[in-house]
């Protein structure tokens, strides 16, 4: 192998991108750690120093999308949260539309690892936080609207996903969809 010599962030930085190109291509398991390595110019071995299993490469490649995907939704002002979470939804849908492969295979090939489950759980963590500061939930009020927007969370996430497998509605009305149970979600008497 001829690679050039990096540094060992830049040569991990190198891997996860070579990683997330592949795992965007291909199914999880048609991704072959060897052509990882050829991708880089490196052997097998170098990566697997990096990633002691293919498994490992895939969530540092899901957690570096969740953290894009984390950023792209920006933090929400209170009184613009209606638009901020529209725009936010369609992030949502653009990163899951642009890298449906990834997606799927973190939601159903390896939705039991435990490696995928807390990415997953980070990522829901940060948006519920984010939109109980955004609409200014009271503390006296902010546990039992977190419940909820935990669940509108992760109907999102499902219904995103059942979306990418079989597109039995289009895009604005999952949209709508999903801004109508937000609502209902937060309608008073429903923990706000």
């Amino acid at each position: 192998m001829s690679g050039r010599r990096l540094d060992p962030g830049a040569r991990r930085a190198q891997l996860i991108g070579i990683g997330a190109r592949l795992f965007a291509e291909r199914p999880y398991h048609e991704v072959r750690m060897d052509e990882v390595g050829a991708a880089a110019g490196v052997s097998r071995a170098l990566v697997y120093r990096y990633f002691p299993s293919k498994r490992d490469l895939f969530a540092a490649v899901y957690r570096r999308a969740a953290d894009e995907l984390v950023a792209a939704t920006g933090a929400g002002s209170p009184g613009a949260v209606g638009d901020w979470v529209a725009a936010g939804l369609d992030a949502h849908f653009d990163y899951f539309e642009a890298n449906a492969t990834t997606v799927l295979a973190a939601n159903r090939d390896l939705a039991g690892d435990p490696m995928i489950q807390s990415i997953i759980t980070d990522e829901l963590a940060t948006l519920r936080s984010r939109l109980l500061d955004a609409l200014e939930i009271p503390e006296s009020r902010r546990e039992a609207v977190g419940v909820a927007l935990l669940a509108w969370l992760s109907f999102v996430r499902v219904s995103s996903v059942e979306w990418l497998l079989h597109r039995r509605i289009g895009r604005d009305e999952l949209h709508a969809l999903c801004l109508r149970t937000l609502a209902a979600a937060l309608e008073p008497g429903n923990g706000r």
